[in-house]
């Protein structure tokens, strides 16, 4: 802030004494709004440039640069004809043109395509193609944390700022639910920030002309070439659309649970009555969800089952089971409590 202040002094005085130099006192306070104006441009152009990587600018100013050679080999080609024919009057305009265009199209290029040259590509090294970005849905979802606890997720986690600003409106809403969950994603990175495991660096890049976090991370992870860490479906498919590598923890956790195969038998407890007539509901200890045929009636007991059938959809892994038999122990309990 300071700066900036020194900045807009010393850009205001130098536009009033100039003028004031050649034209004197009246016309020295347009000087001196000039060089104010100068100094916001400045600020904003540094804005501006901070949000842009260093691969970006070396780009544009090396695909600048190969512009104006190619407007100066132009010029020297019509400066010959021009001399030929005589035409020395409309060389300059030519010159200013070429060199405008030039210098535009090899910095626009040059920004753009820098990523199709590995010898100059020197900002993505292998450790950026390994960053990774965390959503907002991670950090409520919590599960992130001790999954870095374990080991299993080392290095440098990327925290945009406006996913914060996100979790900040959320933790601040009026809803009861939302702001409990807004301030557990809080206390999460709080928590990962405070862990030796990882290193949290929270990036104040953002883009203005793209409206949602979804799509601006998204924007932030192609610019950076890292991954993002999500819960979220509908951002995992849009990420995957573009070429955006998704790490989600919800299909870590599938993968992670048990295998079951059919006619497999194990033993489980009638947890509720199922969605149809006559089904009872169990679970595994990793939260799966069996559906037991003609189970309704042992609800609360523990009974011998043998898998008919595994379905894993977009919410997680469903395992369908037939009664096989009632543990003796508690049969006669069910049957006289029934009565």
């Amino acid at each position: 802030m300071i700066f900036k202040f020194i900045l807009l002094l010393i850009c205001s005085l130098s536009g009033y004494f100039i003028v004031l130099n050649y034209y004197g006192f009246p016309p020295s306070i347009i000087g001196l709004f000039l060089g104010l104006l100068i100094a916001l441009l400045v600020m904003r152009i540094e804005h501006v440039i901070r949000q842009i990587s260093l691969r970006t600018i070396l780009g544009g100013v090396v695909g600048m640069f190969v512009g104006l050679f190619i407007a100066f080999l132009l010029a020297y080609g019509l400066s010959s004809v021009s001399n030929i024919r005589g035409e020395r009057q409309v060389v300059p305009w030519i010159y200013a043109l070429l060199t405008c265009t030039m210098s535009y199209l090899g910095l626009v290029v040059g920004s753009r395509k820098i990523e199709e040259f590995p010898a100059l590509n020197f900002g993505r090294s292998v450790e950026a193609g390994d960053c990774k970005i965390l959503d907002t849905s991670i950090a409520i979802d919590g599960r992130i944390a001790d999954i870095c606890d374990t080991g299993f997720i080392e290095g440098k986690l990327i925290v945009p700022r406006f996913v914060l600003n996100e979790l900040q409106h959320i933790a601040d809403s009026s809803d009861t639910m939302k702001r409990s969950r807004g301030r557990r994603g809080l206390d999460i990175l709080n928590r990962m920030q405070k862990s030796g495991d990882v290193s949290i660096e929270i990036i104040d890049q953002d883009f203005p002309k793209i409206k949602g976090v979804d799509a601006k991370l998204v924007a932030l992870a192609k610019e950076k070439n890292g991954k993002i860490i999500t819960n979220d479906y509908n951002l995992n498919k849009v990420a995957e659309l573009q070429g955006v590598k998704i790490l989600s923890v919800h299909e870590l956790a599938n993968a992670l649970k048990p295998v079951v195969l059919p006619g497999e038998v194990m033993a489980v407890k009638i947890i509720k009555e199922g969605k149809e007539s006559g089904q009872g509901v169990a679970y595994l200890e990793d939260g799966t969800m069996i559906v037991v045929d003609d189970a309704q009636q042992y609800q609360g007991t523990n009974v011998e089952i043998m898998v008919t059938s595994v379905l894993q959809t977009t919410a997680g892994r469903m395992i369908f089971a037939e009664l096989k038999d009632i543990v003796p122990e508690k049969k006669a309990h069910v049957l006289d409590y029934r009565q």
